[in-house]
């Protein structure tokens, strides 16, 4: 791992981004990009329509005011994110993160983020932006857009880091929870971590042995593994055991339906990221 993309937006998981981002720089000897993207409800107030509203003159004066007011809002906003790039990057300096560098920029939060990850290993973003205090059960209005347009894996940081000593895989026997397995087992992130699978469904011939074939490439590569297939609801049983088992990361795949089907019947990747205290890892 060598490069690694950080989300922030000014909220009080910024921080948490940060912290989360000079661990792996720690763990992998990766340099840290910190990105902040202001889009157009950022920067602009001004309405967009008066006709029919005020005269002329009076519409004319007021237009002018508003450009004024928006000119000094957009200065302010772009002030603002400055200082939290800067602040940002003297969090990571002083965790001992000796590459990082801070980019602002303007425009579709999206369109900016493909540009950035092309060469990045790992995308790092808070679970709520900069809404988080006042909407507690709401994820962050970005991050199923963020999730979806990554092709890298995408670390969803909680509100507060602590040390990562075992993680859960939520193991279906898919492509992503495959694709999760083997970044773990061939990369640098958790060395020594106690990894745990689980696989929630009935037990069959087919579920253990998926298991089993999961368990042995990351016993392979050195890791503690213990496995396990309970039955019940996807969303539940996994929230139970990150809480029982005092799980301190949970890593799954992400977003497996259209945005249509998840409005309908809910997404467990959603439920996931929102219901456990821990920071998730998305693959898709």
């Amino acid at each position: 791992m060598t490069r690694l993309l950080a989300l922030i937006d000014g909220s009080v998981y910024s921080r948490s981004v940060c912290d989360h981002a000079a661990w792996a720089a720690g763990q992998t000897g990766a340099s840290v990009e910190l990105l902040q993207v202001l889009g157009r409800r950022n920067t602009s107030s001004a309405p967009t329509d008066l006709s029919g509203s005020i005269n002329v003159d009076a519409k004319e004066h007021l237009l002018t005011e508003l450009a004024t007011l928006d000119q000094e809002q957009a200065r302010l906003t772009q002030k603002r994110a400055r200082l939290v790039l800067e602040e940002a990057k003297q969090r990571l300096e002083q965790a001992g993160v000796a590459d990082v560098t801070a980019r602002l920029r303007h425009g579709d939060l999206i369109e900016n983020l493909q540009e950035a990850e092309s060469d990045a290993d790992l995308v790092i973003i808070g679970k709520r932006g900069e809404g988080a205090d006042f909407a507690k059960l709401h994820l962050g209005s970005n991050l199923e857009r963020v999730v979806r347009a990554c092709h890298k894996p995408v670390l969803v940081t909680s509100r507060a880091f602590r040390p990562i000593n075992n993680l859960l895989i939520a193991f279906d026997g898919g492509e992503s929870a495959m694709k999760a397995v083997r970044h773990i087992a061939h990369g640098v992130l958790f060395p020594g971590t106690v990894c745990h699978l689980l696989t929630v469904g009935n037990r069959t011939d087919e579920a253990e042995r998926n298991l089993e074939n999961a368990a042995a490439i990351l016993r392979k590569a050195g890791y503690e593994v213990e496995t396990g297939i309970r039955p019940g609801q996807a969303d539940s049983v996994i929230a139970a055991k990150v809480e029982i088992d005092r799980i301190d990361l949970l890593v799954m795949g992400a977003y497996g339906h259209s945005r249509i089907r998840s409005l309908i019947i809910g997404s467990t990747t959603s439920e996931m990221i929102r219901s456990c205290l821990v920071p998730v890892m998305l693959f898709r």
